[in-house]
């Protein structure tokens, strides 16, 4: 369930108006621009961009960026993008910035397949590239490898398993973490290939088989990228919701807040799981998801995660 709280119905050029006159004059009405922008869905902050360009003449999103800054304004421009235009540029940064592959494996897997070719057309529009061939050039290895593969495959998308072929691949990957062959093509094969029904039965049937469950397996050496990558796969591909609460928890208690990271799950789950998410963020810290944001955060980046957050003002 989305927690975003957006309007039925709407004018997107009342909207266009009222942020142009935000924008105005000396100093920039950001409250405004929160009250708008962080209460309209993909939709209608399409055609409000669409209705600002065509009655002011001047980009949209220049604009944004040049009446806003630092944390908000990085997560204002992240949301009124289209989502998978979004999903392509957290994409790229991802890439070029060491690179990070749990965000390339986080959108690779949590997203259905048809959703994912959406993201790689998306990608090769904007940057004239497609996302395979940048993660081939700005990786190496068994990385390179397994994050390739995780891109370029179709999975299949439906529910049928085979029983039979989960105890077997459940085995291979019990002797493979014992003989420390995790780099195998077997092991990169079964997590980038199986569908999210037959990986979830090879993964409960691990834990049936071996009395330790595949994730926590996986995560006895977290200093290893690609077994940490491996171990992300997993999570996005079987437990999503619970993959995100990780990632928020990890953001706000680390030393020094992961602003990137926070942003990131916010503002692409706000439309879609959101609410789901901070119920498990709450049974698992005990407290509000809001409560813990307002905490590690300050000024218009925090009002505006907490409206997208459904906070109401």
């Amino acid at each position: 369930m989305a927690s975003l709280i957006a309007p039925e119905e709407f004018s997107a050029v009342a909207d266009a108006e009222a942020l142009k006159k935000a924008f105005h004059g000396w100093g920039t009405n950001e409250k405004g621009v929160i009250a708008i922008l962080g209460h309209r869905n993909a939709a209608q902050r399409k055609m409000i961009w669409k209705a600002y360009e065509e009655k002011y003449q001047e980009n949209f999103i220049k604009r944004l960026e040049s009446e806003l800054s630092g944390h908000f304004e990085k997560a204002v421009y992240r949301w009124v993008l289209d989502p998978a235009d979004r999903d392509a540029v957290l994409v790229n940064l991802a890439i070029k910035k060491v690179p990070d592959p749990r965000v390339i494996v986080e959108m690779s897997c949590v997203k259905a397949p048809e959703d994912l070719l959406i993201v790689k057309r998306a990608y090769q529009i904007r940057y004239k590239r497609s996302m395979e061939e940048d993660i081939a050039s700005h990786t190496s290895g068994d990385m390179r490898k397994f994050l390739v593969a995780l891109v370029g495959v179709h999975r299949y998308d439906g529910g049928e398993i085979d029983t039979k072929l989960a105890k077997s691949e459940a085995d291979i990957l019990n002797k493979a973490i014992k003989e420390n062959l995790l780099t195998h093509e077997e092991i990169i094969r079964i997590i980038t290939t199986r569908s999210k029904a037959q990986l979830m039965a090879t993964r409960n049937h691990y834990k049936d088989a071996h009395g330790i469950s595949l994730s926590k397996h996986l995560a006895e050496n977290p200093a290893n990228e690609f077994l940490s990558a491996l171990l992300t796969a997993i999570k996005c591909l079987t437990e999503p919701k619970r993959y995100y609460e990780k990632v928020l928890r990890t953001a706000i208690k680390q030393k020094g807040t992961d602003e990137d990271a926070l942003t990131r799950v916010i503002v692409t789950r706000a439309e879609v799981d959101l609410e789901e998410i901070k119920d498990l963020y709450y049974k698992r810290n005990s407290v509000t998801l809001e409560n813990a944001v307002a905490k590690e955060t300050s000024g218009h980046y925090k009002a505006f995660l907490l409206t997208l957050l459904g906070k109401q003002d």
